[in-house]
């Protein structure tokens, strides 16, 4: 049974991967790191783990087939560093980090130790995004994102809340980008409202980030030759054609980390590394990503 690492086990972790993983205890040995050893015992009671370390070297050390990293992102670049070094494939959350050379350097390290690095990008495994996905000769993509009321620094509300609504453009664009424009409003160093356009050759993404906007809500909108479908908060699609209207919800019985896409994202990485697949969220469109981000974080500066 392979062994797989999990290091960083705070509110993300426990919310959204240890549930699933939790499930595959019959498929993979899970070894989680944790220096705090009454929320160690915790996780042992609430779903069964048994191998827990203190530290990275620990971990390292059991020669795990890859390694879950959900640290800070001031973190990220040292850990996995140190996991590619050691032949240790890598997910880890978004943003991989806020400084696009450390982004392509950890991704070249990769590249050349033939390992795979992902980022969990998880709204593009989202059921409803990946029928956007399939829209053909697509006209234009609208991904928005709105905060009833959020006061944040920009360039952490850029690399923690937009990067969603950027990579969710980047992954449903088709086509390559020929231009890019960027527009932010700022207050007093916070982040109000975010603006980035690409287009190409036949499309246009629109990516809106509103961090005072009344309510929370998520909207990514997809208009092709022939339909245009909506998807809310990543559980209700709506279809439009000439006359008619279709309404679709998540089924009842569909698991939330399904329907945000984070089950689907977690066992793709998982088939990935254990059969020398692709990776399920590729670099390119990865590094694309964070270049936009840091991109729009930098024109802060001018």
């Amino acid at each position: 049974m392979e062994k797989i690492g999990v290091i960083g086990l705070g509110n993300i972790a426990q919310k959204a991967y240890l549930p699933v993983m939790a499930t595959l205890q019959d498929k993979y040995e899970w070894h989680l790191t944790t220096r705090n050893k009454a929320k160690g015992e915790m996780l042992e009671k609430k779903y069964g783990f048994k191998h827990f370390h203190q530290t990275l070297t620990e971990l390292i050390e059991e020669k795990p087939l890859a390694v879950f990293v959900h640290t800070p992102t001031q973190t990220h670049f040292e850990i996995i560093k140190q996991l590619l070094e050691n032949e240790i494939n890598v997910y880890v959350d978004k943003p991989v980090s806020e400084d696009l050379s450390e982004v392509k350097e950890l991704y070249k390290l990769a590249s050349e130790k033939n390992l795979i690095l992902t980022c969990g990008f998880n709204r593009r495994f989202a059921p409803f995004n990946q029928a956007l996905k399939q829209i053909g000769d697509k006209r234009t993509i609208v991904s928005e994102k709105i905060r009833e009321n959020a006061v944040q620094p920009a360039k952490f509300a850029i690399f923690d809340l937009m990067i969603h609504s950027v990579d969710t453009a980047v992954y449903l664009m088709d086509e390559k980008i020929k231009d890019i424009n960027n527009f932010l409003v700022t207050n007093d160093g916070n982040l109000e409202q975010g603006y980035i356009t690409l287009t190409g050759e036949k499309s246009q993404a629109q990516i809106i980030t509103n961090m005072i906007g009344g309510s929370n809500l998520e909207l990514t909108t997809v208009q092709g030759n022939q339909t245009r479908q909506v998807v809310t908060d990543l559980g209700r699609l709506e279809t439009y054609q000439t006359g008619v209207i279709t309404q679709t919800s998540c089924p009842d019985w569909e698991n939330t980390l399904v329907t945000r896409g984070f089950d689907p994202i977690i066992k793709a990485f998982l088939r990935a590394v254990s059969t020398n697949a692709e990776n399920p969220v590729s670099p390119e469109s990865a590094i694309l990503s964070h270049e936009l981000c840091f991109n729009l974080a930098n024109s802060l500066q001018n």
